[in-house]
């Protein structure tokens, strides 16, 4: 089973690049037989083969690298057949030399390995084909551009959707773990609870990298794409996204350990730990409010509310006492304030407890920085 895992992908590939990869394939290979008079173009079959990819801008880079390799194999052999002929050791020579020159060049893996196939050929086959380098140049671009033409106009794929769905779900975990380390600072919690809480932090990091791949993917998509002009805003919005979520995840990670090495149960009366776990409740609550703007295709929200807001609300202007948190509302459906960030005004602890000053203080340093980065401060 290990071994069928090796040779077999978990998901698989989309029929609808089956089917452009099948028609590339047959495209060429009639271009070719049309333009070249070429009874089995095989070289075109194989380039349309390759160079249909999930990305019309990886199909371009493809096409290239492999022109590219063909090119310089076929005038190096060209070169080596008419120096010395076609022996069996010039074939072997000029394989050692081809991977020379291709590291020589620094030129990609796919390139690379082209140069020494197409040397090869066209010592082995060219002597008794005439003009087979040629046809093997002419049929490897046709092939390539048919291809590209192909997975550029026959529905492009557009990478989105997974991009949106990783960053969604990293704005949710990542919103989850503040929640759960506030409800760990305002009630008893014992070592189990606290481990829990840990490992929930950290298994962000596997999410958030996650999330930056399929955005990388995402936006790879839409190079070249016709369609991408449709589409950008929606990963725009979801990479500015992703960049806060990456400081915020390393904060959750670093406050989440400071509070698992240095718990104790007096912690939960001391009230600078309380202002700090009503902080921790309100940031999940305006991060939640965040993904959902960005759900939207909204534009991000600014420092807060305005005054109006701020009264509807209930809440003081900035820097004056803010109003108690409803710690069992703040989920998805039920926030204390469905629209309007709670978020008001920075934590400050003048005297805090000297038993637990060092656990205060790395505490509020995060919190500050938090906030920071999810009102735009």
């Amino acid at each position: 089973m290990h071994l069928v895992s090796r040779i077999r992908q978990t998901r698989r590939t989309p029929l609808l690049q089956v089917a452009k990869t099948s028609a590339a394939v047959v495209v060429a290979w009639f271009a070719s037989v049309a333009l070249l008079q070429q009874p089995l173009p095989i070289f075109a079959a194989i380039a349309a083969l390759l160079v249909v990819l999930p990305s019309v801008n990886q199909s371009l880079v493809r096409g290239l690298e492999r022109s590219v390799g063909v090119v310089a194999g076929v005038l190096i052999a060209f070169a080596a057949g008419q120096l010395f002929g076609a022996s069996t050791w010039i074939v072997l020579g000029i394989v050692v030399v081809s991977l020379l020159v291709s590291w020589a060049l620094r030129l990609t893996p796919s390139s690379a390995n082209q140069v020494p196939i197409s040397a090869m050929l066209v010592l082995a086959i060219g002597a008794q084909t005439p003009d087979y380098a040629l046809d093997r140049v002419l049929e490897t671009v046709i092939g390539a551009v048919v291809a590209l033409a192909i997975n550029a106009l026959v529905v492009p794929p557009v990478l989105l959707a997974p991009a949106h769905l990783a960053v969604g779900r990293l704005t949710r975990d990542l919103a989850a773990v503040l929640d759960e380390l506030g409800a760990v600072l305002s009630t008893p919690s014992d070592r189990d609870r606290l481990g829990a809480v840990l490992v929930q932090a950290r298994g962000l990091r596997d999410l958030q990298a996650k999330a930056a791949a399929a955005v990388a993917a995402g936006e790879e998509s839409l190079m070249l794409n016709p369609r991408a002009s449709r589409q950008r805003t929606v990963l725009e919005a979801d990479a500015a996204l992703l960049v806060r979520l990456t400081a915020l995840v390393h904060r959750a990670v670093g406050m989440t350990r400071s509070v698992h090495d240095n718990y104790d149960v007096e912690l939960v009366d001391d009230p600078a730990v309380g202002q700090i776990a009503e902080e921790l409740h309100r940031a999940a609550h305006d991060l939640r409010l965040r993904g959902r703007e960005a759900e939207a295709g909204s534009a991000p929200a600014s420092s807060g509310p305005s005054p109006d807001e701020r009264r509807l609300h209930g809440q003081p202007p900035l820097g004056g006492e803010r109003p108690p948190f409803d710690v069992g509302d703040a989920d998805t459906s039920h926030d204390a304030w469905p629209e309007a960030p709670a978020l008001t005004a920075p934590v400050r602890v003048l005297r805090p407890d000297p038993e637990h000053w060092v656990l205060i203080g790395s505490l509020l340093e995060d919190i500050r920085r938090v906030r920071e980065e999810i009102i735009d401060e």
